[in-house]
């Protein structure tokens, strides 16, 4: 009895073994689950400008992506947002060159320097009520005229370079908090003008990423109350280097609401990751993104 025992127990770990042999790393990939690969583009709010130290193109340890790098088994892989961007430039930059067919996520914020935003900001902080009123409107005609097709043209680009990824678009925060009362040289009324104009290109950039088929993340509301006037701002002044751009608490504010919309992550639907589960958005299906 005790021999067939030892004979049994023999048997068992040669099977054990052979297994190990004939699955290698079994146990490795189990401790290891797939890492969604995520690829971050854009201007200076997707770079994180506004809290130094800066590496190239002004991209900052502060940024969103970074912060995001590490939830939910994201994996930060490309981190290519550029201070100053355009929709043009973001593709004559190579920031496409991040994309590919592994690519699980995107993020990309693109769209406020192609309108000339930071014009009108200027004409009505330190400008008559005319320069505020007419630097506006031109701003407004362009978001409404000229930026749906600029961004109908960059969204086709990012999802013809990323064609398995999930692409997560975020908006940009009102500037001001007109409930404090004026701001240098611009009025409440003023300030209420400027905060109108960012929700029109808040506007035009979620129908355009509606169009896409990609996500539109709205921060808005979690910047409200904290306005560059407002007691608490999370928008830096004019006088700093960084002036009206996040402080490193918009920017956590913006990866609580990139990281709200994504929901559960899980691996996607990269080359890589093809026998995977996708991840899946906030709302959306669990399927990878159909061919286009």
């Amino acid at each position: 009895m005790k021999r067939s025992l030892r004979t049994a127990r023999s048997a068992v770990v040669a099977l054990v073994a052979a297994l190990a042999i004939v699955v290698p790393g079994a146990g490795a990939a189990l401790a290891h689950p797939p890492r969604v690969v995520y690829d971050a583009l854009g201007d200076s709010y997707a770079s994180g400008y506004g809290v130094p130290p800066y590496a190239e193109c002004g991209r900052s340890q502060g940024a969103y992506a970074v912060q995001l790098d590490g939830r939910q088994r994201l994996r930060l892989d490309d981190f290519v947002a550029c201070a100053g961007a355009t929709t043009t430039s973001l593709v004559s930059g190579g920031q496409l060159a991040a994309l590919d067919a592994e690519t699980d996520l995107v993020t990309l914020t693109i769209g406020g320097n192609d309108v000339g935003w930071s014009t009108a900001v200027v004409a009505c902080l330190g400008g008559t009520d005319a320069q505020c009123t007419g630097a506006v409107a031109v701003v407004d005609a362009r978001i409404t005229g000229e930026l749906p097709a600029l961004l109908d043209t960059v969204y086709a680009q990012v999802a013809a370079a990323a064609p398995n990824a999930r692409v997560v678009v975020t908006g940009y925060p009102r500037l001001f908090s007109p409930e404090h009362g004026p701001y240098l040289a611009a009025s409440p009324a003023e300030l209420t003008c400027l905060n109108a104009a960012a929700d029109t290109l808040d506007t035009v950039i979620a129908a355009a990423a509606t169009r896409a088929g990609f996500r539109f993340v709205d921060v808005r509301q979690r910047f409200e109350g904290h306005g560059a006037n407002s007691p608490d701002p999370w928008i830096l002044g004019p006088s700093d280097p960084g002036a009206f751009h996040p402080t490193i608490e918009g920017y956590e504010a913006y990866t609580a609401a990139v990281s709200s919309t994504l929901g559960r992550v899980k691996p996607g639907c990269g080359r890589h990751h093809r026998e995977a589960t996708p991840f899946t958005l906030a709302g959306q299906d669990a399927r990878c993104r159909p061919p286009r």
